[in-house]
């Protein structure tokens, strides 16, 4: 797909979903605010209710208590009523204003006094009421907010406007709240029509979380959709980025082989072209030098054409083990026979420190030897110096260590973890030196995972590479 249409695909995707993420917390957000004004309205219905049913019960219960306090202090109010008359009646022109002062100051003492016991009374009633009238209350509340559908904790009390002072209060929790962020209802004035009535507060500390879980449908439904939406754009991606890196992999895939079987192919036909020449005098010695260069090229072409059907092999699953009792220290030798010659026609070497006492391993002779040959190979190709490669193995817990070092051009922390997907090849710059098809680490990793190993790398740019791979002693291939 061209870059260009792909970009603009992602950009208008992106675009969309980023629209439809804030036309979601739109709606979301409207759904709140009704729900909020839905629950204020069904809270204010119900506790008028609640506020009607209430101020009967307080009505009931003061004439029952007043009652009670007006024969208790009726001394009070026959000395206040005594007063009065004695006033009213002694009221004549010869009456001096000093007796008309001290008649006005008794009265008024006795009417402050009756006063500051009245409050006392109202003071003690209302405090006392409230309190031992508390189980009612709350099946009062409980009852008219169930009859709205709202089930959540509530906080309620009393506050009296003029002592500016909060004279009950259902737990004691909340005390800040209920002053600043409950809803509040004037309870009747009882016994006066001119005193500031008492503030019935109620405070629901979970009123949010209420209101949202009572659209908790909309909102998963909401979120499951803008989540698929996401993920469906992110899979989507995805796959064109792979199918993309795919397309590149196999047009590299393409020229590395274009470029690997022309050179054999060229130079066999060229060899030929010279033995069929007439014209050119040949001795033995120019038949058996292009006749070596032949089949040398020959088994070139036949070892690239083996990696890449051995990789399809093990993409298909198709893989099998002739497996046996194996001596891993003679493996990593014949390997490393393999490859000396290599690594001495570019001056470098490979040494072996082979630690290791427990070798003994059951597992497939070939495909093993083919791991070190490719991590040795690896260690030589892959060097722009002289290769210095060091092999060396130690026993672990059930099973042996096998560490290929080498001094060669590194692998970058983000090229690690890709080295061994098939038919990635590490990116080398400008330098165009290093052969192959990128799946010779991928058959390593597939033959040491069937043998229940484990390949890890260690590496650094310009610094070297260790492969370290673990083979356990017993291992549970199934044979089939």
């Amino acid at each position: 797909m061209n870059k260009k249409l792909t970009a603009l695909i992602i950009s208008l995707v992106t675009i969309a979903s980023i629209g439809l993420l804030f036309i979601q917390v739109y709606w979301i957000k409207n759904a709140l605010q009704v729900r909020r004004a839905a629950f204020n309205r069904d809270v204010n219905q119900a506790m008028s209710q609640v506020k009607f049913a209430l101020d009967k019960l307080r009505y009931q219960d003061y004439y029952l208590h007043s009652r009670e306090f007006y024969k208790k202090n009726q001394n009070v109010y026959a000395a206040f009523d005594s007063i009065n008359q004695a006033f009213y009646s002694h009221l004549t022109p010869m009456v001096s204003a000093d007796d008309i002062a001290r008649f006005l100051e008794k009265r008024s003492q006795l009417s402050q006094a009756y006063q500051k016991l009245f409050n006392s009374f109202r003071e003690v009633n209302d405090t006392d009421f409230f309190s031992e009238n508390k189980p009612v209350i709350d099946s009062l509340i409980n009852t008219y907010l169930d009859q709205k559908n709202i089930k959540t904790p509530y906080e309620f009390g009393i506050f009296n406007p003029f002592k500016n002072a909060m004279i009950y209060q259902s737990t004691g929790k909340y005390p800040n709240q209920l002053l600043n962020n409950s809803f509040v209802y004037n309870l009747a004035p009882i016994g006066s029509n001119m005193e500031l009535p008492l503030k019935f507060l109620i405070y629901f500390p979970k009123e949010q979380s209420f209101i949202i879980s009572s659209l908790y449908k909309l909102l998963f439904v909401s979120v499951l959709l803008f989540v698929i939406v996401i993920g469906s754009f992110y899979f989507s991606i995805h796959i064109i980025q792979k199918q993309k890196k795919l397309s590149e992999m196999k047009n590299d895939l393409i020229n590395n082989m274009t470029h690997e079987f022309k050179t054999p192919i060229s130079t066999i036909s060229l060899a030929c072209e010279v033995l069929r020449d007439k014209d050119i005098q040949k001795s033995d010695d120019i038949y058996q030098q292009y006749v070596k260069i032949i089949d040398e090229e020959n088994k070139r072409l036949s070892t690239m054409s083996e990696e890449i059907l051995r990789s399809a092999t093990i993409e298909h699953g198709k893989l099998k083990l002739n497996q046996e009792h194996v001596n891993l220290n003679n493996l990593i030798n014949n390997a490393i026979k393999s490859k000396a010659l290599s690594a001495q026609n570019k001056g470098g070497s490979i040494v072996t420190k082979l630690e290791a006492t427990q070798t003994e391993l059951y597992g497939d002779k070939v495909h093993l030897t083919n791991i070190f040959i490719n991590l040795i190979d690896n260690a030589i190709k892959y060097n722009l110096e002289v290769p210095f490669v060091e092999v060396y193995t130690k026993n672990l817990k059930q099973g042996v260590l096998i560490s290929v070092k080498d001094n060669g051009i590194g692998i970058s922390k983000s090229n690690q973890k890709k080295v061994f997907d098939k038919l990635y090849r590490v990116p080398t710059g400008n330098v165009h030196n290093f052969k192959g098809f990128g799946l010779g680490l991928n058959y390593v990793k597939a033959i040491v995972e069937q043998h229940n190993g484990k390949i890890t790398i260690e590496s650094e740019l310009g610094k070297g590479s260790i492969f370290h791979v673990y083979l356990p002693n017993e291992n549970s291939i199934t044979h089939g």
